[in-house]
């Protein structure tokens, strides 16, 4: 790092980070089963107490989307886009205390940790980013372009709020994105996607004396379900270097009438994972079409294929000026930096795609071993590594 970086680095409000993290974690956003109006509204008061500008874009009611921006004096150029959300899974059972009251505690290594329901995935990382802006601002450094974080509803259910955000273009250009989802403070550049699929089978009911009167929803559907390990192990036969391969799971499978009557009807929820470039409905095409040619719904059976919700995939050139400015970041905090992919999903990939701004994710936490589980946390001294990060990236792109 140079002096001045090193000035400025060294001025990260510790306190700010801690203190946000934890408001926001106490501000419950549970998604599904209520709003993030709480935590929003905690997001904006932080920002605008830091001189920052905060906008808000109804989504649905009590469900705003938030952008916050440093607009130093004088930049006219592209600048920075971090991204994150403001939702939560819901805390669920197992907790050993309040998982709304942020406590600390102290893991097998001795590193202090914050625990509570999004101290991870992702309040701790939006509070490292608003404790970067807010070091930028403070020094008043003469960026070429603004400082922008979005924070986004709905991330962990349908993706209503970015899906929102790509219909309206940014009022600036940027040069990159950094999604602060937790990676361990590795370099994510390409992410597979996500897609829900459902598939409805109706059948004819019939006395179970005489299963041949009627049409079994339930045997068509468990004819699809072998469809589907078929083609998996046609997507596993040809993975991809960074990405791995397209994965399938039947998650939820309801159907039938009682025990002695043939199922008239059979419903599967299926889970699609997507790599970059794939498209759900052109997939859920072509399992309409194998339905078909294989004679399933024919003879009384009828299916219907539906695409619910797809989360796109993105892969970012290694050799993107982001990815070299990422890893001379994280080298700069004496870590060695880590290039992969992410088996995950995020709403970067509606930035990469909708928008055609290069992402990365980037932030404090571990989504494998901290996240959306009783007891998550994330390691106090992280979050100040991710903020120093995203102060140096900021730096050296913009400055």
């Amino acid at each position: 790092m140079t002096d001045t970086e090193r000035l400025i680095c060294d001025d990260i409000d510790t306190g700010l980070i801690e203190g946000l993290t934890c408001a926001l974690v106490q501000a419950p956003s549970e998604n599904p089963g209520g709003s993030e109006a709480a935590a929003t509204g905690v997001l904006i008061e932080a920002a605008t107490g830091l001189g920052l500008i905060a906008e808000t874009d109804e989504v649905a009611p009590g469900r705003p989307n938030v952008t916050v921006t440093w607009l130093p004096p004088a930049a006219t150029g592209p600048g920075l886009m971090f991204l994150g959300h403001s939702d939560v899974v819901p805390a669920g059972p197992n907790w050993t205390g309040d998982p709304y009251r942020v406590r600390r505690a102290v893991d097998d290594a001795g590193r202090t940790l914050l625990v509570g329901r999004g101290t991870t995935d992702m309040k701790g990382g939006l509070a490292a980013v608003l404790a970067a802006m807010d070091v930028l601002r403070r020094h008043d450094v003469p960026l070429t372009g603004p400082v922008r974080l979005v924070c986004t509803v709905d991330e962990e259910e349908h993706g209503l709020g970015v899906r929102r955000f790509v219909t309206r273009p940014p009022d600036h250009t940027f040069l990159g994105c950094v999604v602060a989802e937790p990676t361990d403070l590795t370099i994510v550049r390409g992410c597979r996607g996500a897609s829900y699929i459902d598939i409805e089978v109706t059948g004819r009911a019939a006395h179970s004396g005489r299963p041949a009167d009627g049409r079994s929803a339930i045997n068509a559907a468990a004819r699809i379900i072998g469809l589907l390990s078929d083609d998996q192990d046609r997507l596993a036969a040809d993975p991809d270097d960074l990405l791995g391969f397209g994965t399938w799971n039947v998650g939820t499978v309801h159907g039938g009438q009682g025990i002695s009557v043939v199922a008239p009807m059979c419903s599967l929820g299926v889970d699609r994972r997507l790599m970059p470039g794939e498209s759900a409905e052109q997939i859920a095409e072509e399992v309409r079409r194998r339905i078909t040619e294989t004679g399933i719904d024919c003879d009384g059976i009828d299916v219907a294929v539906t695409v619910t919700m797809e989360m796109p995939g993105f892969v970012t050139d290694a050799n993107h000026p982001l990815i070299d400015t990422a890893r001379s970041a994280i080298t700069a905090q004496d870590r060695a930096p880590s290039v992969g992919g992410w088996t995950a999903a995020c709403d970067g990939g509606f930035i990469s795609r909708d928008l055609g701004i290069p992402a990365v994710v980037l932030g404090p936490g571990n989504i494998n071993t901290q996240a959306h589980q009783p007891d998550e946390s994330v390691v106090v001294d992280d979050l100040l590594i991710a903020a120093r990060v995203y102060t140096l990236m900021a730096l050296r792109m913009l400055g």
